[in-house]
């Protein structure tokens, strides 16, 4: 199956196709908060209720699949329970300065979703869905406040 990696500490993704090789990279806006853990039940709760410090982008291992959003746009849903999706970058407000943020060297100017993963729309049409097309993939979402060993751990059991 196609993996990606995505980096929190350096706001990135990297695309991997099913045999290994790195497709591509790209920066990436996450969200606001820093975290590796989704509040409970805030996959139900209305955006206008999630308070900045709840906007996480949680750390784990996904099955990820295409799918749509509410407006019918095509996203990778990451964890449908958390509405944690990848997507291309949204306009948002003025003010958020989306484009500018990613385009951003600084990882701390690529906080601003409510934790879902925004890339360029070029690297999500020629390779995140062009990848996932056919096929559901997994996403490595690498923790940033606990060892990786902790969010991880099957992969370090040793018998």
């Amino acid at each position: 199956m196609p993996y990606m990696i995505i980096d929190k500490r350096e706001a990135k993704v990297f695309m991997f196709n099913a045999e290994g090789q790195l497709r591509g990279e790209s920066s990436a806006l996450l969200g606001m908060a820093v975290g590796d853990d989704s509040v409970p039940g805030i996959g139900e709760r209305a955006l206008a209720s999630i308070l900045p410090e709840e906007r996480t982008t949680p750390a784990g291992r996904f099955v990820a699949s295409l799918g749509r959003n509410l407006k019918g746009g095509e996203i990778l849903w990451i964890d449908y329970e958390t509405a944690i999706s990848l997507h291309p970058v949204v306009a948002g407000t003025p003010r958020e300065r989306r484009e500018e943020r990613l385009a951003s060297p600084h990882a701390d100017d690529k906080r601003i979703s409510y934790g879902c993963i925004n890339v360029p729309k070029t690297f999500y049409t020629t390779l995140v869905s062009t990848a996932f097309k056919n096929s559901n993939g997994i996403v490595y979402v690498l923790p940033e406040t606990r060892p990786n060993h902790a969010v991880f751990e099957s992969y370090y059991k040793v018998e």
